[in-house]
């Protein structure tokens, strides 16, 4: 349906659609929708296929959904032995120097453009029933190459009674799945790029700047709403000892082993960030957990430590809007009392964490200045 220009405007704005995308959800639904739109269809559907698990698993479904179709289904999948032509058809096909076509399936069962009787692969039937379950007549399927492989598929139907789609339908999807993967290649480079811009290289948890942000969402949830924001941070004993002694690949080595510990135990709390803040500082941000369970887990955290290979356990520190510690109107203030609990748990070889509010010495050596100029603390904040 359409003339030439009508689709050329049609792929110019799926293209723009897809490259003002910042998340890979925005993507997926600007792909599936852009498509229904440019084929005349009813619903579409963007789909991957996870190698890995065998299976094609639904990223979007988008447009009139039948019911039970979710926007973005968590668990939708199929497995691929269902749809040879993903594994088999298309493989072949352009592994021998030939072009992804998109085929053409219909509820009645009979032969679509590019069906079988162009000899290319069994008609599917898990499609045929699909359709007839849905209340749809036909439906375009285009393969999304990316990167030379086969990423996924495009599926645009169209309702019982309209027009099935013919041959310049299924050649249009085509063009149309090369726009998408071309996007998508492009939300992926972005989505990279983002990662690396919050994530730590070596252990794979966040890094300082995504806990700057973090925080500060957190404390002015809880300056709106008292939700409860707890900080523990954490400063890996015998660091330099492991690198002066077995060399820095070894420290690396406890680096990411102490990483995996925090990340187990961060998992404990909902939602709770688990970051590495450089060298040998690492913590964990809680927002709304009770700080009595933010304790429980930073306890169970120097109790795994202490049995690290290589590693000397670990000084922790906890500070908790959960505790009284007085008003905590900024990100600062919340460090500064975590790293002076942290201290605290360091100087006096803490096996477990010292909380600030329940050790009456961290709230006054978070508030008052060094004692010398010798003296080697240093606490995030110049200012409560």
């Amino acid at each position: 349906m359409g003339g030439d220009d009508e689709r050329l405007r049609a792929v110019v704005s799926l293209a723009q659609t897809m490259a003002a995308a910042y998340t890979p959800r925005e993507s997926w639904r600007a792909a599936a929708l852009g498509a229904c739109e440019a084929l005349s269809g009813s619903f579409a559907a963007l789909s991957v296929w996870e190698r890995d698990r065998g299976r094609l698993r639904v990223l979007v479904n988008a447009g009139q959904r039948a019911e039970g179709e979710e926007e973005f289904p968590e668990e939708e999948a199929y497995p691929v032995h269902e749809f040879p032509e993903i594994t088999e058809f298309l493989h072949e096909r352009w592994a021998g120097g030939g072009e992804p076509d998109a085929w053409v399936e219909t509820a009645d069962g009979l032969a679509g453009a590019g069906g079988p009787a162009r000899g290319a692969r069994p008609y599917c039937h898990q499609r045929v029933a699909a359709l007839r379950r849905r209340g749809r007549g036909c439906c375009v399927v285009a393969p999304i190459v990316l990167h030379g492989r086969a990423w996924g598929e495009l599926y645009v139907a169209r309702p019982a009674g309209q027009p099935v789609f013919d041959r310049a339908d299924a050649d249009f999807a085509t063009v149309l799945a090369a726009v998408v993967a071309s996007g998508i290649a492009q939300t992926e480079r972005l989505e990279e790029v983002r990662k690396l811009a919050f994530t730590d290289p070596l252990t794979g948890l966040a890094n300082r700047r995504a806990v700057d942000i973090q925080l500060d969402e957190a404390v002015e949830r809880h300056r709106v709403d008292d939700t409860v924001v707890s900080l523990v941070v954490c400063d890996l004993n015998g660091l330099k000892a492991v690198n002066d002694t077995h060399g820095h690949a070894v420290g690396d080595r406890l680096l990411e082993r102490f990483g995996s510990v925090l990340s187990l135990c961060g998992a404990m709390l909902p939602e709770a960030l688990a970051a590495r803040l450089g060298g040998d500082e690492f913590c964990l941000l809680a927002a709304g957990p009770p700080a009595d369970a933010v304790v429980g887990v930073a306890t169970e955290l120097c109790d795994r430590a202490a049995v690290i290979e290589l590693g000397d356990g670990v000084a922790c520190g906890v500070a908790s809007t959960g505790d009284p510690i007085g008003p905590v109107r900024s990100a600062r203030r919340l460090f500064r009392l975590a790293d002076a609990a942290q201290y605290r748990a360091k100087a006096a070889r803490s096996k477990g964490p010292v909380v600030a509010g329940r050790d009456g010495e961290v709230i006054r050596l978070a508030d008052s200045p060094p004692k010398s100029p010798h003296d080697r603390r240093r606490l995030r904040g110049n200012r409560p």
